[in-house]
């Protein structure tokens, strides 16, 4: 256990300096936005939910695989925010990160090894795949939202759903251009969170953290490892002298 807990904290090391930077901006924009809002069970929630989504997201940008445990927490805050806004598309949503984002991470040994190694590119067939597979996701999740529930919302939750939802699973296939989904999917949520807001149905929080995302994803086309191929072999050397450190203090504790 205790060699698990070191290697979740050398998880949140190493970061571009630009994410604890754009984390703790977001921690003032959502400190500032939870005491101008009456506190309710519901605003200490997101705002739960938004700081731990953000440093998950933050993760994700710096190939780091922490985002699992981070990712199933604020999961579960996200859905209560989304059951209370009606908006249910964006908890089926976090159901999706949490299948192909966090339980990969929790569960396999292998996604934890030096992942930024295995960092690879859309060919002409993956583009062709993932676009046709974001605009059937959409067509059929907005109907059957529409049709057997009373979100008031669903075809604009079912644009923020689709997109994210595939965005979900190219990041879980390891491809870079997860963020052009990602991009789209931040706007997509900003625009259901402030339609959300604005007809009373969610608190200010869920767009501002919407916002924060969108501008990691905008980073991370440049500090990013998935992009910026100097940091990448910066954190390959990283986490390859990581692994022979830790090898050898079992080698040592096991002489």
């Amino acid at each position: 256990m205790s060699n698990y807990l070191h290697f979740l904290a050398h998880q949140l090391k190493g970061w571009p300096q630009q994410n604890y930077y754009l984390f703790f901006f977001s921690l003032g924009c959502q400190i500032m936005t939870l005491v101008n809002s009456p506190i309710t069970a519901l605003t200490i929630t997101t705002f739960i939910g938004t700081t731990l989504g953000v440093l998950c997201i933050l993760a994700i940008n710096a190939a780091k695989s922490v985002n699992g445990w981070l990712g199933l927490l604020s999961a579960l805050c996200f859905i209560i925010t989304g059951f209370a806004a009606k908006n249910y598309l964006s908890m089926a949503e976090q159901l999706a990160y949490v299948v192909t984002l966090d339980l990969p991470v929790l569960m396999s040994a292998n996604w934890n090894v030096n992942m930024v190694s295995k960092i690879r590119k859309f060919t002409g067939k993956t583009w062709f795949v993932a676009l046709a597979s974001t605009v059937i996701v959409y067509f059929i999740s907005g109907y059957l939202i529409g049709t057997f529930t009373n979100d008031p919302r669903p075809w604009v939750d079912a644009i923020s759903f689709s997109i994210s939802l595939t965005a979900g699973v190219i990041c879980f296939l390891r491809f870079n251009n997860q963020y052009f989904w990602w991009v789209a999917s931040g706007i997509a949520q900003m625009v259901l969170w402030f339609i959300s807001f604005r007809q009373g149905s969610a608190t200010l929080a869920m767009f501002v953290n919407s916002s924060i995302y969108l501008i990691n994803d905008v980073l991370a086309f440049t500090t990013s490892p998935w992009y910026n191929k100097k940091e990448r072999a910066r954190l390959i050397k990283e986490e390859n002298g990581y692994s022979e450190k830790e090898e050898t203090v079992g080698d040592v504790t096991h002489a």
